[in-house]
């Protein structure tokens, strides 16, 4: 009884927390799982009919789907190396005595505050054909014949959405290797200089080993927010052209859409296996490299 008396929170505090988790995230789960091997649609919104693994023998059967997978893993994995790299040369920069680096650390990190929606929109009049401003530059530069419509063009819509995703999280990740970066003590660096180590090597031996930790967080949140992209892909292409920027998620939504329900919600129990497997893949591979400081 005393033990319990000094608990400064009770265990039911717990209960509303588990009570919401139940409701908003178990559930729904649980729920799309079991509807996933139904004919669920809107036609029999409330008597769906077992179907077993009709609707994934169906999926693995959809060129658009097997496109918009493919897309997927395209976006994910050059999004995550982009924004590494960039985030990484840009933590290095800034961690060092540059003048106004403040500034500019707020700087590179405002996008990650602002809305999909928002960077969507004003990206879209960025790169629309007419009176684009990325048009307009080019114009200005004499380059008129690099003039393009780079939303509506299918071998350059992907790499706007790419530009996007990497504008946007490229300042976050640097923020993340920022805090690692400083987190290492000087004394390592002093050291490796006394034994006569360049730049390459101190950054090969004690930089890049001991910055392990933050690269574990960037690549697992950017590589799960690559394969979830959709906001910026509605917004900006809605898909198109011709499927060329169809991803999982707005090939679900689209699904949703046309009242295929139990389909739609296979599709989004794939995509929620895949990041499952995945981002745990690269958890565990990336865990194994990190050290104690």
């Amino acid at each position: 009884m005393e033990k319990r008396k000094n608990k400064f929170y009770p265990n039911y505090f717990t209960f509303p927390a588990i009570l919401i988790f139940t409701i908003f995230f178990a559930l729904p789960i649980i729920a799309g799982f079991v509807l996933s091997f139904t004919d669920w649609n809107m036609k029999r919104l409330y008597e769906p009919h077992f179907n077993g693994l009709k609707n994934f023998t169906y999926l693995f059967q959809d060129e658009y789907f097997l496109l918009a997978l493919k897309n997927t893993f395209i976006f994910a994995i050059l999004t995550t190396v982009l924004i590494v790299v960039l985030g990484l040369l840009l933590a290095l920069v800034l961690n060092n005595a540059v003048k106004g680096k403040s500034f500019f650390r707020t700087l590179f990190y405002l996008p990650a505050v602002l809305s999909f929606i928002v960077i969507g929109i004003m990206f879209t009049s960025v790169f629309k054909m007419n009176n684009g401003v990325f048009n307009q530059f080019l114009t200005m530069l004499g380059m008129e014949g690099l003039v393009n419509d780079w939303l509506g063009n299918k071998t350059t819509a992907m790499g706007c959405i790419i530009f996007v995703q990497v504008w946007k999280w490229s300042g976050f990740a640097m923020a993340i290797f920022l805090a690692g970066l400083q987190g290492i003590s000087k004394d390592y660096y002093e050291a490796a200089l006394i034994d006569g180590a360049n730049k390459w090597q101190q950054f090969k031996s004690i930089t890049f080993p001991l910055l392990a930790p933050a690269f574990t967080v960037v690549v697992t949140m950017n590589t799960i927010g690559g394969f979830k992209v959709f906001e910026q892909v509605y917004v900006m292409t809605g898909g198109g052209p011709g499927n060329a920027t169809q991803v999982l998620s707005t090939y679900i939504y689209k699904a949703f859409s046309k009242g295929t329900l139990g389909r739609s919600t296979a599709m989004g129990l794939v995509l929620f296996l895949m990041i499952a497997v995945i981002s745990e893949i690269i958890n565990r591979m990336l865990r194994k490299r990190e050290v104690d400081l």
